[in-house]
């Protein structure tokens, strides 16, 4: 039989398929054909396939979409409401009394709007999302064409669309069954913390994961104090508790990290957990420092994430990119921690795994999701060009970020959304803070 037309053709200057690792082609084509990678081959020969569409791409880095591993879509509502604020104080008196009066559906349904739209012109393909009313979190992610794990939150105490645990669960539950079959949305449980979430309760969300062998995403020695206070209450650090209770696994995301001892490290590499760093977050609020090197080395698998932009303040995944190498190699003492191609990775497979999806995306294989991004490094920042990774992670900002492909679907076109209104997701959100500064 003849070979089935390419539906498009991408010819950049510069391709980064991530695996095998540092590996930059040049003048090389990738087609996609029914959503997915169909090739990958020199510019001369990928011209010789028949293609529906070509878009020539000079100047542009063709990378993997970037994978946030970690954030509270919605709270991009609460951007900056309260700064400069140690983590127990911003949590305990501004954010929860701001969440108890405000969120609601619709507060949840244009804060993710809202951050939808800033992570795909961030060059955002893929995200997770942890915050209340996940159903609606989930609709919008369907709408806007994006692929996101919803997590569903669960603590001890009432919050917004869930009077208790056993409800969140039940929805949780209802969600994974409705959504299973769905190609961009993936359903996992997110016990909000340690100090938040009973023994009980993380038993029966342990039970419930293994049954539907759905991820389990937390955060986790977030702070130094969250460790001293779990000791003193429990008489074990979080992460043995966890461990004890039968929660960690390869399906385990466990959030921030910033305190890790040998025992600790010694669980993560055991269990084959996921680590998703959090840097300018916990710079931000003074949380610590994750050791990201010594992960590495160990073997661990670790991802990034943005956190929320009530605590960031932005969605820039890219710029957390930069932070997180940077940091490395400050924590690690050594200029060769964490290089311009192993951050990339960070951000792109290395997320794809910590969300059980590294078979479908995070690299540019055949056969892959065409989850695509291009970033454009034809600026004066950029130049001269000698590693197009090192202009990306160390001279570039999201800016760049041309075009975005997520399942061979365009999302962002020249700097331009193709399903969301820019206009007016701004408008709402300024109605939003309007209403929010009155309190």
């Amino acid at each position: 039989m003849p070979e089935a037309p390419l539906d498009l053709l991408l010819l950049p200057t510069w391709l980064v398929s991530v695996e095998p690792a540092g590996v930059v082609l040049r003048d090389h084509g990738l087609g996609i054909r029914d959503g997915r990678i169909a090739l990958i081959a020199p510019r001369s020969e990928a011209m010789r396939h028949p293609v529906a569409e070509v878009r020539e791409l000079p100047q542009c880095l063709l990378a993997p979409g970037l994978i946030n591993a970690h954030g509270h879509a919605a709270m991009t509502l609460l951007r900056g409401i309260a700064d400069d604020l140690p983590l127990m104080i911003w949590l305990h008196e501004h954010i929860w009394p701001a969440e108890g009066k405000w969120v609601d559906e619709d507060f949840v349904r244009d804060g993710t709007d809202l951050a939808i739209a800033e992570q795909i012109k961030g060059g955002i393909s893929c995200f997770s999302d942890m915050y209340f009313y996940p159903q609606i979190a989930a609709e919008r992610v369907h709408k806007a064409g994006v692929r996101a794990q919803i997590t569903v939150p669960v603590l001890d105490f009432p919050v917004p669309g869930a009077l208790n645990a056993a409800e969140a669960l039940r929805t949780g539950l209802q969600l994974f069954d409705d959504l299973k079959q769905h190609p961009r949305i993936r359903i996992a449980f997110g016990p909000h913390a340690p100090y938040t979430v009973s023994d009980d309760k993380l038993e029966q969300i342990r039970v419930l994961a293994d049954e539907l062998d759905a991820g389990i995403h937390m955060h986790v020695h977030e702070t130094a104090q969250e460790v001293a206070e779990a000791v003193s209450k429990h008489g074990e650090r979080p992460l043995a508790r966890l461990a004890r209770l039968g929660l960690l696994g390869p399906r385990f995301q466990a959030v921030h990290m910033t305190q890790i001892d040998d025992e600790d490290l010694a669980l993560l590499v055991e269990h084959n957990c996921s680590i998703v760093h959090c840097p300018e977050s916990n710079l931000k609020l003074a949380s610590g420092f994750c050791p990201v090197e010594r992960l590495w080395q160990a073997g661990v698998n670790v991802a990034i994430g943005t956190d929320g932009a009530a605590s960031n303040n932005d969605l820039d995944l890219l710029g957390e990119t930069r932070t997180a190498a940077l940091l490395a190699k400050a924590v690690a003492g050594s200029a060769t921690a964490l290089n311009a191609h192993s951050a990339l990775r960070m951000a792109t497979l290395n997320g794809a795994r910590a969300l059980g999806l590294e078979t479908q995306i995070g690299s540019l294989e055949p056969g892959k999701l065409a989850d695509v991004v291009a970033f454009d490094l034809s600026g004066l920042a950029q130049q001269p060009i000698y590693d197009p990774v090192s202009q990306l992670i160390y001279a570039s900002g999201r800016d760049c970020v041309k075009h975005v492909w997520v399942g061979g679907k365009q999302l962002l076109d020249d700097g331009r959304l193709t399903r969301m209104d820019e206009s007016e997701l701004i408008a709402k959100a300024r109605e939003w803070g309007a209403r929010i500064a009155k309190r």
